[in-house]
């Protein structure tokens, strides 16, 4: 199964939207073709966008060409737009289209440590699923301070994502992802969500963020 990595989401100096790792279709019974293509190519494409938009205006604050009373505006929407870039891209390569086993190996270990359980795992990540206020996201990240999983409710694209943070699993809890099929019924989305997660990808995610702490610590 191919996957996406977010090396894929810049090239020749640009931020640049990265190609789908499946057909639009291919994501059912969770998302339906057209919601699909509609997040991908209109809401991402807009974050790459404002990312690219965003970077190339605090260039020109550095080098003299626009006023230094733009940066804050341009450092707040850098921010929003290449989290939102970044997000998106693990969004889109956490979501199996074929059947996918469950984590296995160490990233089940590291799970089990956590919280106890995969069981443990999924009641969390709902719990927070369900509490993030209006527009974000849920995550597994792996925390760079303990090495611990954690499971974190990101607000817009940027807010409570604490640095240091590896994003290993994304759900985006923003309305467009879901509203056409689960209209107001984010449970049932999350639950959907949970039971399609494609484990391959985010085990890739952790053994590389593995070997780079080892590296780090060597």
């Amino acid at each position: 199964m191919d996957t996406v990595c977010l090396c894929d989401g810049y090239a020749g100096g640009q931020y640049v939207l990265p190609p789908l790792p499946y057909e639009a279709a291919a994501v059912e019974p969770l998302l339906d073709a057209e919601t699909v293509r509609l997040h991908y190519e209109k809401h991402h494409a807009a974050y790459v966008a404002g990312a690219n938009e965003a970077s190339a205006l605090m260039r020109m604050i550095a080098t003299g060409e626009m006023p230094e009373c733009a940066a804050g505006s341009a450092a707040a929407n850098l921010a929003f737009n290449l989290s939102g870039h970044m997000l998106h891209t693990l969004y889109w390569g956490s979501i199996a289209s074929t059947p996918c086993a469950g984590p296995g190996g160490e990233l089940a270990d590291a799970i089990n440590t956590a919280f106890g359980s995969y069981d443990g795992f999924l009641r969390l990540f709902k719990a927070v699923a369900l509490r993030v206020k209006g527009s974000g996201w849920a995550v597994l990240a792996k925390d760079a301070v303990s090495h611990r999983l954690v499971v974190l409710g990101a607000h817009k694209h940027e807010d409570a994502l604490l640095p240091r943070m590896r994003p290993l699993l994304v759900c985006d809890l923003w309305e467009h992802a879901y509203y056409l099929r689960y209209r107001n019924n984010r449970a049932g989305y999350v639950d959907a969500f949970l039971n399609q997660i494609c484990w391959c990808a985010v085990d890739k995610r952790f053994n590389r963020n593995k070997q780079t702490h080892e590296c780090h610590e060597s």
